[in-house]
């Protein structure tokens, strides 16, 4: 006997294996169970995901001998020769192929008559999208005033290509792509029937690939038995697929965490020499990047049988939530301007030198070790001497910076705010909240209803390390939610850029040449156009 693929081999013949789409099967169970039948139904969605499965289905809960039900027999005549596809009633037309009105007057033609052997005549079309103009207003008629013998089921990848007016007269349901997970757990379940041995890291990899298409996830399947030829091994499976192995992305976190540009190289010149995909890279990077940001923020979001769960928890304490943010959004950039590089190599390490050139200053303990390297003497210039040591110097030196008495305070907050070595979010903190009180160990600030969003506690934490690096010892922070009366040094930047548009207007204005203009061409300024220099 020949084989059979395994997306023919374990098509679903019920509704009770079809996974996946439980909130159509209900829907048409219950309809199945209470005799509500409509005359058309349209079953919509990307490819794989069941529409000519769920109709062949219906067909059979619809003809089946023992009376109309949602649990088809599967062993009397009708059951048996709709599942072979020998079902005389059971009429499958591909409208891809067969687009005129011609084709269309054929089926009118065959409608008129009574089923031969079933209770119904079945006509399912699929990719109805793809029927003319023409052929849809001329089935227009039969959709209005069906015959009671006479089913449709259209199914569709592009519904929005159907006529309203057709759309209007079906029962429409919306099929949705596989999760991740059921694929997977259908493919383990396939597997294991078919006394196939695999690694979960190797379905979890298919079930990825497949993007949402069950049919796809089996076809992959199948491919990758061949392909490794026994067990389906992850190994097998990454080489079959062109997938890169996780290792190269932990590395390449590792270093960058460490900000060694060296070691990044590396790995990329590793990944190169074995011909791997740099899109595919940059894809399972951002991919790891958010599980990540998940590990951080929401760990229990994070499945327990995740094969590297626990480098990824490890590498969560590494980055800031900024810091991932950033990356992920180089990693999307970088993989959509992919083709415009000079190559593929170029392009992956770019991005990942990107990621170094914009990383936050304050961002992780990591980010010491290159500036001390390139630039300690830029970094101590741009700041207080007290403040150096925080951001350049050893743990020992930063305890001997703490132990020195720094600035005194005099009370001026915006000059101070705008003084800290702090960036991001952290930095619009210091910016739009104003001083309400301090003394020689501690200071509280006010913050307007409108940027509360601001006092989150990593943006506390990360201005209350900057103060303690500004002031040489540990200040005690404190932000209060409420009226402010203004005295910000947001307020403050604002009110002086307002004043240099002011001059650079007036300057404008007052311009020989440009009055001539005026005068000549009867002409006006466009104050908006006035840039300050």
């Amino acid at each position: 006997m020949s084989y059979q693929v395994l997306a023919r081999k374990w098509r679903p013949r019920n509704f009770s294996s079809l996974v996946g789409q439980e909130h159509v099967v209900r829907a048409l169970t219950h309809a199945l169970e209470q005799q509500r039948l409509h005359h058309a139904y349209l079953f919509t969605g990307t490819r794989g995901v069941g529409k000519t499965t769920l109709a062949r289905i219906l067909a059979k809960a619809l003809n089946c001998e023992t009376g109309i039900t949602a649990t088809p027999c599967g062993v009397c005549s009708a059951c048996t020769e709709i599942d072979s596809g020998r079902f005389v009633d059971l009429i499958e037309i591909d409208a891809a192929t067969n687009t005129g009105i011609d084709n269309m007057r054929e089926l009118q033609d065959n409608a008129v008559y009574a089923p031969t052997r079933g209770r119904f005549k079945v006509f399912v079309i699929d990719e109805v999208h793809m029927l003319s103009k023409q052929a849809f207003n001329s089935m227009l008629k039969t959709f209005e005033e069906p015959p009671e013998h006479i089913k449709f089921i259209l199914a569709t990848t592009d519904p929005q290509k159907i006529p309203v007016t057709v759309l209007s007269r079906c029962l429409q349901f919306n099929l949705k792509q596989m999760s991740r997970e059921a694929i997977y757990g259908h493919l383990e379940h396939i597997l294991k029937e078919e006394s196939t041995a695999s690694e979960p890291a190797a379905l979890r990899l298919i079930a990825q690939a497949a993007q949402g298409s069950m049919r796809d996830a089996l076809s992959l399947l199948d491919q990758a038995i061949a392909y490794a030829g026994g067990k389906v091994s992850e190994e097998a499976v990454r080489a079959m697929l062109g997938a890169i192995d996780q290792d190269y992305l932990f590395k390449l976190l590792d270093a960058l965490a460490q900000q060694d540009i060296k070691a990044m190289l590396a790995v990329a010149g590793d990944m190169e020499s074995r011909s791997l995909s740099f899109d595919s890279a940059l894809q399972d990077l951002a991919t790891l990047l958010h599980q990540i940001a998940l590990a951080q923020s929401a760990p229990e979001a994070l499945g327990q049988d995740l094969p590297e769960r626990e480098r990824m928890l490890a590498l969560a304490e590494k980055f800031d939530a900024e810091e991932l943010q950033l990356y992920y959004q180089i990693a999307l950039h970088g993989r959509r301007d992919l083709p415009l590089a000079p190559d593929e190599y170029a392009g992956f390490t770019m991005s990942l030198m990107r990621m170094l050139a914009f990383r936050p200053e304050e961002a992780g303990v990591a980010s010491a070790p290159l500036l001390a390297k390139k630039k300690p003497e830029a970094q101590i210039a741009r700041g207080t001497r007290a403040a150096a040591p925080a951001v350049v110097g050893t743990a020992r030196d930063t305890m001997a910076g703490a132990r020195t008495a720094g600035p005194a305070f005099d009370g001026d907050w915006p000059k101070l705010a705008n003084q800290l070595k702090v960036s991001g979010v952290a930095k619009q903190l210091a910016q739009q909240s104003e001083l309400r009180g301090f003394d020689d160990e501690s200071m509280e600030l006010g913050l307007a209803f409108s940027a509360k969003h601001l006092a989150e506690r990593t943006y506390q934490d990360k201005l209350r390390a900057a103060l303690q690096a500004h002031f040489g010892k540990p200040v005690a922070l404190k932000i209060v939610i409420g009226e402010i009366s203004g005295n910000t040094a947001a307020v403050q930047a604002q009110s002086e850029r307002q004043i240099r548009q002011g001059k650079a207007l007036e300057a404008i204005q007052g311009d020989a040449f440009v009055r001539d203009l005026m005068d000549t061409f009867d002409a006006t300024i466009v104050s908006d156009s006035v840039k300050p220099t």
